[in-house]
C-alpha cells in the first residue's frame, strides 16, 4: 500500500521540543570568549508548532494495488511528545545531544480523499493515521571564528531518525490484494546520517543582549540527502536565552524505500538556561 503525504497540515498543538536542530543552545551557551579548561554548559526546551511534509509506501498485503492518501487530510492532532537537549563547550571544542520523540495522528471517514494506484478512487474509506517518530542527533563542535559580535562553530556527527506509521482503513467495497474490506497496515523505518554543518550566533544592542541564532547542515548515509536549516532572533537575560526562529529540516530517500521522503518546516520558541 503506498501513501504519499504531503503534510502541509500545521499541526493544531504546540509541541515543547528539544529540537532535531538544537539551534539555540548550540550557538547561545558559551560566550564570543572563553577561559580554555573552563566548561560552559547549556539546557533547552522549545516550543514547535510545524506543517510536515513528505511521502510514505504502505505494501499491500499481497502486492499489486497500492493506496496513495493525503496525510495533510488526516492527521490533526498531537498525541504525545518528550523532547530533551544538552550542550557542553571547553575553549574551541564542544558537543550536543538532542532527542525528539513525536506521536500525532488523525482520522476522516466516509471519505473519497485517496486514490487507487494513482487512479482517482471509485469508492469511500474511513482511515485512520497514526504516526511516531524519533530524531536523534549528536555532534562535535569546533569554533573557527569569534569576536565580540559574531561566533561560528564548525560541527560533525550524526543524525538517527525513525518512524514507525500505521493505516488503519475501511473500505465500502472490497478492493484487489486487500482481503476484506477493513485492516491495518505499518512498518519501521530507521535510518542514520553523518552530518557536517556550521552554527553560531550574531549579537548586537548596547550590552549586546540581543542575538540572531543561525544553524545550517547536510548529510547522507542512511538517507539519499538530509539537511536542515534555522534562524532567528533572541534576548540574553543573565543566564537564559530566549529564542524565537523558523526552522526547516527534510530528508530524501531512495526511491525504492518505504519513506520517499519527509521535512519538517514552522515557527519554534526557544528557552535556553545556561551554568
Amino acid at each position: 500500500m503506498n501513501v504519499n503525504r504531503s503534510f502541509k497540515n500545521g499541526l493544531a498543538a504546540m509541541a515543547l521540543a528539544g529540537s532535531a536542530l538544537i539551534p539555540g543552545i548550540a550557538s547561545a551557551q558559551t560566550p564570543a570568549t572563553w577561559t580554555p579548561g573552563k566548561w560552559y554548559f547549556g539546557a533547552e526546551v522549545y516550543a514547535y508548532l510545524p506543517s510536515v511534509g513528505g511521502s510514505l509506501a504502505f505494501p499491500a498485503p499481497t502486492g499489486g494495488t497500492s493506496v496513495n492518501v493525503d496525510a495533510a487530510t488526516i492527521i490533526d492532532n498531537l498525541k504525545m511528545t518528550f523532547m530533551g537537549a544538552f550542550a557542553a563547550h571547553n575553549g574551541r571544542w564542544g558537543f550536543f545531544t538532542d532527542v525528539l520523540y513525536l506521536d500525532v495522528g488523525g482520522d476522516k471517514s466516509n471519505t473519497r480523499d485517496f486514490s487507487i494506484s494513482g487512479a482517482p478512487s471509485s469508492t469511500t474509506a474511513d482511515l485512520n493515521l497514526d504516526l511516531k517518530g524519533t530524531i536523534w542527533t549528536a555532534a562535535g563542535m569546533y569554533r573557527v571564528y569569534a569576536d565580540r559580535a559574531l561566533t561560528a562553530d564548525v560541527i560533525g556527527g550524526f543524525r538517527m531518525f525513525s518512524v514507525k506509521p500505521e493505516l488503519d482503513y475501511s473500505f465500502s467495497t472490497t478492493l484487489p490484494n486487500f482481503p476484506g474490506r477493513d485492516g491495518s497496515r505499518e512498518f519501521r523505518q530507521t535510518v542514520w546520517d553523518a552530518i557536517i554543518g556550521l552554527r553560531g550566533r550574531y549579537t548586537f544592542g548596547e550590552r549586546r543582549e540581543w542575538f540572531v541564532p543561525y544553524y545550517v547542515d547536510i548529510g547522507t548515509g542512511g538517507s539519499d540527502l538530509t539537511w536542515q536549516a534555522m534562524a532567528g532572533i533572541g534576548y540574553s537575560y543573565q543566564a537564559w536565552d530566549f529564542t524565537a526562529a523558523w526552522r526547516y529540516l527534510d530528508y530524501n530517500f531512495d526511491s525504492g524505500d518505504k519513506i520517499k521522503d519527509m521535512n519538517f518546516s514552522g515557527p519554534m520558541l526557544g528557552v535556553v538556561y545556561r551554568w
